[in-house]
This record gives C-alpha cells, structure tokens and sequence, in this order.
C-alpha cells in the first residue's frame, strides 16, 4: 500500500481531529508509566517515540491511530505479556451494549512487546464470552461487540515474550502489510482467535522466533495470507484448527474460506514438513470435553472442520537436518 493509497483510507476511516500539541506532549512523556487512553491521531514529531502503554476503547477511539514517522512505541528489551500489551485496541460495555472502536490506523511504527485487539473476553473476562458461547448467534454477537477495520502499516512489531499480534473473538477487517516481526515469542507470531474474519496479512517478512506455529487460524475464517516471507518455519508455518473447549468457550465457527497463497515458508524440517496445516487439532486437546452439553460448534463436534480454504502457490525451501 503506497501512501496515497494508506492516505485515502484513513480519510475513509471515522473522522477524528489530529491529536494537538499538548496531548502529543503527554503521550510522549517519558516519565508517566501510566497508559495512555487515545482518541485522537497522533503524527509523531521527527524523532520522538511513546514509552507509555497506550489504550484504545470504545466508540470515542473510532478513528484514533498513529503515525510514529520512524519512530516506536513501547520500551526496547522488557519482557511483555497478556496483562501488560503496549497497544490495547478494545471495547467496552456500556449498559447493555458494547462501544467498539472502528477505523484505528497505525503506521511507520517499531512496536516493543505486543498488540492485542479484544471484544468479547477482554482483559480477562471470560465469563461473558463463555456465556455468549453457549447460544445460538454467539458469531454475529461477538462480531458485533468487537473493534473493526484495523490497519497496522509499515509496522515492525519486537516481540519480547507473548504473542506480538493478537487479534481477539470476533475482531473483523485486521489488515497488516509491508512489516515485519522480529523477536522472540513463547507461542505464535499472530493469533487468530475463534469467530474472526477478514483479516489480511500481505507483504509481511516473519523473521521471527516461535514456541510454536508462526501463525494460528483458531476458528476463523475468510482471512487473506498473502505474499508473506516466514524465515523460521521449523515450528510450522500457518495452522488451521479449531481449539474446542478450551476455557469451556464453544467455538461456532470452523477455520473456513481462508486464502493462503504466494507465500515463502524457510528452514521448514524435511522430516516433519508443516509449512500450512489444514486441521492441525482435530480434537486431541484434554480440555476439549469441556465446552460439552451444546448441539452446536466444537460443543457438538471436536474436529477442526478445516474446509473451502485455497492453498496454492506457495514456495517450501527444507532444511538439510531433521531437528
């Protein structure tokens, strides 16, 4: 995407005011270790970078974003995890509804740590997801509780920990291109949580080392990997799976209609190749029965239901040793 191209989307996006000169102040101090609640677009001035964790919620964060002009977010070297994310884009319940930010853009930025995108479940609160979970219709609700339309531009995310990318249940229209993960994480590079759809990661070098698999398709569908480079395969690549009943969570959807095409996996084992895996579970989990009792989604069947999604024209290059 050239910058025209990213310029036009965010005039596309909800209408939000650039941040002024006072708040640009305040999200660029270094001596506030508190986060930072975003509601506003933030162009960095040449050379300055956030250290503060920064939150992005609800309705009044449509539009908000980041342009860092080179410049990063988060604190180089420290250990991140699930509870500390540097970017939080979420929602929040107001009364008997969700207020879900829309339209966030980031760009042209280094990201220390990780990124988490939540609807349902955030911070924690699985209660509410495990209740949606166990009715008809828990897609549609957690689609619609969820942040929409994420652009990540140019973004090089340093994991130092958990997952550098997660994009959370029901999170809808994740775009990621032209950037780059680096690091080290103790599971995957991003993770595709149940009832998701529609992101697209194209363009992206992974030169990243994972516990595991470099990218998770947990129960999502209609996502688009497109003409990515994986440097360090020997984990896996890409896997679609569906994890029943983990957190006792029925997952509705199946990892369908996912487009997994021109990509470059490296260094995958000869001896156990898994560049793409289409049902890479199958059950198997001992927390599977968990989300039993349901006639419907993992409740009623464990296996992965890997199907419609287009594998094709991807490269393999294997490493000469087995381990």
């Amino acid at each position: 995407m050239s910058w025209i191209a990213l310029a036009a989307t965010l005039v596309a996006g909800p209408a939000t005011a650039p941040c002024p000169a006072d708040v640009l102040a305040e999200l660029t101090a270094t001596t506030d270790p508190a986060p930072f609640h975003l509601t506003c677009f933030a162009t960095l001035p040449p050379g300055r970078s956030v250290t503060r964790p920064i939150v992005i919620e609800g309705e009044e964060g449509s539009g908000a974003g980041l342009d860092c002009r080179g410049g990063s977010l988060g604190r180089p070297g420290v250990a991140s995890t699930t509870r500390t994310p540097t970017l939080s884009i979420r929602s929040r319940l107001d009364g008997d509804g969700w207020s879900r930010p829309r339209g966030v853009r980031l760009a042209d930025c280094t990201l220390h740590g990780n990124a988490r995108i939540w609807g349902l479940g955030a911070d924690g609160r699985i209660e509410e997801l495990r209740a949606s979970s166990r009715a008809p219709g828990h897609t549609g609700r957690a689609q619609a509780a969820a942040p929409t339309d994420i652009l990540f531009h140019r973004i090089t995310f340093i994991a130092t920990g958990s997952i550098p990318l997660y994009i959370g249940p029901g999170v809808t229209g994740v775009r990621v291109d032209e950037g780059r993960f680096t690091g080290r994480s103790v599971s995957t590079a991003i993770y595709l949580d149940a009832e998701s759809a529609g992101t697209v990661v194209q363009g992206v070098d992974f030169d990243i080392a994972t516990a595991r698999e470099q990218i998770a398709v947990d129960g999502s569908a209609r996502n688009r990997l497109v003409d990515n480079r994986f440097r360090r395969s020997d984990r896996g690549g890409v896997f679609l799976y569906r994890n029943c009943g983990e957190d006792g969570v029925i997952r509705h959807r199946a990892p369908t209609d996912n487009t997994i095409t021109g990509n470059r996996f490296e260094g995958v084992s000869w001896l156990w190749p898994r560049a793409v895996v289409l049902g890479s579970r199958e059950g198997g989990r001992r927390y599977c029965g968990d989300d039993a009792g349901w006639p419907f989604g993992s409740s009623a069947d464990d296996g992965d239901n890997a199907a419609r999604n287009v594998v094709r024209g991807n490269t393999v290059d294997y490493r000469l040793w087995p381990f």
